[in-house]
């Protein structure tokens, strides 16, 4: 029988002070996670504590708006759909402190799948995330607090900051700043642990980057 995506989907939408509610739930015997955050101004990525993949979205959006799950080459399709009035107004977020989406998410992932992030402006936060990780936006603040799997990290500009044991590290950053415990570096930061059981590679043009590996 083909790989399916069993939707047991708990969807459920609240509205409470402006801001919406919506939960979605399903499992999956597919491997990979794909996840667009395009809409979004932050996320959660967090380990779930049963087999379900479980997404909640948080929007201050008052319109229509909706989690949108797909199985596509052998992977499971993430993305959020939000107000189209409000992702127009987005082209202009780069030139404002304050970002007009107003809208979040938690994602809860199983143990065992694999988890690929895309997108352009977004701050995430792995939660002490135990699944293979590929992080690729354009900027945003991303922090992975203690890395317990191997990480692929690609963004033009922002901050990140993790808690590195027991990895073989990779960290370029051209013109950003690289600060691992309370030594600064230039450019480039490599660290090959003889007892390693994770690849750490950070990857960008500006980003600063504090690692910690007390």
């Amino acid at each position: 029988m083909k790989n399916v995506v069993l939707v047991i989907f708990l969807s459920i939408s609240l509205v409470s002070f402006s801001q919406k509610k919506l939960i979605k739930k399903f499992t999956s015997t597919l491997n990979e996670v794909l996840i667009s955050t395009k809409g979004l101004d932050d996320f959660v990525l967090e380990n779930a504590t049963t087999n379900c993949i479980e997404i909640i979205l948080f929007s201050e959006n008052s319109h229509e708006q909706d989690i949108l799950v797909a199985q596509k080459n052998n992977e499971i399709q993430i993305a959020f759909q939000l107000d189209e009035v409000q992702e127009k107004e987005i082209i202009f977020r780069k030139f404002m402190t304050e970002r007009l989406q107003k809208a979040n998410a938690i994602i809860r992932i199983p143990k065992g799948k694999k988890v690929i992030i895309f997108g352009d402006n977004v701050d995430i936060e792995s939660k002490d995330f135990k699944n293979p990780l590929e992080i690729y936006i354009e900027n945003g603040i991303v922090k992975l607090n203690t890395i317990k799997a191997n990480i692929l990290l690609k963004l033009y500009s922002g901050n990140v900051y993790a808690t590195v044991k027991d990895s073989n590290i990779n960290v370029l950053s051209k013109k950003g700043t690289i600060k691992v415990n309370t030594s600064v570096y230039q450019k480039e930061y490599k660290k090959v642990a003889v007892l390693a059981t994770k690849k750490i590679s950070i990857t960008s043009l500006m980003a600063n980057i504090l690692l910690t590996t007390k």
